[in-house]
């Protein structure tokens, strides 16, 4: 069909050409299901030649704390993501652009908020039961390509802070850094809730990646209350908070004779935002004086800097696109105003293993994140004001090994160990009557299922 025919025009023969391939008398079981499977396949492929793509996958996943936490049981989650992808230049004519938007229906309890009462989420699939848009941009290709401009409501997760030796992990912190996802207003651009932005990814040369983008800070209306509750549709297209801009340098390279390709990223982030000083109160008293204000003194701005490294270690003999990956992130903020002030993860994935199994991979990682100054600050005040001798929290930190097992080309089953070392930093047991017994370290054990249709 030519392409400059009308959009409404193309419409109108995508759906005749469905309803012509429906047939008008009884078929049988078998030529039902042959018949099915042919007219998927030519919809299909009609709706990729006008560049039109849909995509649809289910991850589900039970969840049990066996051990420790605020208490044992189990979960199941699940979260469907639908999404479209246009190739806008196949299909209305406009030249190097693409249009993408997906959004979420995510269902099932949290094991970290319900059983465990971590900062790094157990799973990063977990939220509050919602359906919502997710993500809905424009991305316009210039100079062949070599600088791409997206604009609309999306992710930092994908692209900033990012290894692609991390994708297996279940934790949500292996995914989007603990740091950012805790201190960062509604968590920062991520799973669950992204947010309106313009990003700019320039080719400087063959080896070296420049990204740069502002967003909206704050995925949610401000005030008191979760923001997956004040953003429960994702539709708050939020616009007018103080800005968020992340910024990095990405640089490919080959190390030894065998040319083992690996890459590192620097950058930074600054927020123009208020934040809560975690010690200090407004009237110049320590907040944990009880004869204090209770306000906290408001701080302007914060930022942070963080560095990535991902090396192929060894070469797979069966597949040289494959082996095993090595990725180390870390990243700092101000400890005044931030829960978490140092933060490094890490970790090692193996593919290509195998020739009967050539899609199957293997992880294991751990993260690290440590509860800043100005907080350990508080909970001393605490104990000094009060005469509780509360714990002072100090880290917490998260170890995982996983199995990704492909059974078909659309099917995965993963079974997961996590093992979560001081809750919530060292928060107080809520169980304890006495405020001086932390959160135990949890035991963790589950399976997840990766469907794609």
């Amino acid at each position: 069909m030519p392409r400059s025919l009308p959009i409404a025009v193309r419409a109108t023969a995508l759906l005749a050409t469905v309803l012509l391939a429906v047939p008008s008398g009884p078929v049988r079981g078998d030529e039902r299901t042959a018949f099915a499977a042919r007219s998927d396949q030519e919809l299909r492929q009609r709706m990729a030649d006008w560049g039109v793509q849909f995509n649809l996958t289910y991850i589900g996943e039970v969840l049990g704390n066996v051990s420790g936490g605020i208490r044992t049981g189990a979960v199941y989650t699940g979260r469907a993501d639908l999404g479209t992808t246009i190739d806008l230049d196949r299909l209305v004519g406009w030249s190097g652009a693409t249009f993408h938007a997906n959004m979420f229906q995510i269902h099932g309890d949290g094991l970290s908020r319900s059983y465990i009462g971590n900062l790094m989420l157990v799973s990063g699939v977990e939220a509050l039961s919602a359906t919502r848009l997710y993500e809905m941009w424009i991305e316009q290709a210039l100079f062949g390509g070599r600088l791409l401009v997206r604009v609309g409501q999306q992710p930092s997760d994908v692209e900033f802070i990012d290894s692609k030796y991390d994708d297996i992990f279940v934790n949500s912190a292996l995914g989007w850094p603990g740091i950012t996802g805790i201190i960062l207003p509604s968590g920062g651009p991520s799973p669950p809730l992204a947010a309106p932005g313009v990003r700019v990814k320039a080719q400087l040369s063959d080896n070296l990646t420049a990204y740069l983008a502002v967003f909206d800070g704050d995925a949610a209306p401000p005030g008191p209350g979760d923001p997956q509750i004040k953003n429960a549709n994702g539709l708050a297209f939020r616009v007018n908070d103080p800005p968020w801009i992340i910024g990095q340098l990405r640089y490919g390279f080959q190390l030894g004779d065998a040319a083992l390709p690996g890459t590192i990223a620097a950058g930074a982030w600054y927020h123009f935002g208020s934040f809560d000083h975690l010690s200090r109160g407004a009237d110049g008293r320590a907040l944990g004086d009880i004869s204090g204000s209770g306000e906290p003194l408001s701080l302007q701005r914060n930022q942070g800097i963080f560095g990535v490294v991902e090396q192929l270690l060894w070469r797979s003999p069966f597949d040289p696109a494959k082996g095993l990956g090595l990725f180390v992130r870390s990243s700092v903020s101000p400890s005044d105003r931030n829960l978490i002030s140092f933060y490094i993860d890490g970790g090692l994935q193996l593919t290509g293993f195998s020739t009967s199994r050539p899609d199957d991979k293997i992880g294991v990682a751990a993260t690290f994140a440590r509860i800043s100054e100005g907080a350990r600050q508080y909970d001393r005040d605490i104990q000094l004001y009060t005469g509780v001798m509360s714990p002072v929290r100090d880290f917490e930190a998260v170890i995982e090994a996983t199995y990704w097992a492909q059974l078909t080309p659309s099917f995965a089953v993963q079974p997961v160990f996590e093992y979560v070392i001081h809750p919530g930093g060292g928060l107080v047991d809520p169980r304890d009557a006495t405020g001086t017994r932390r959160i135990r370290d949890a035991v963790v054990f589950g399976v997840r299922t990766t469907t794609t249709f």
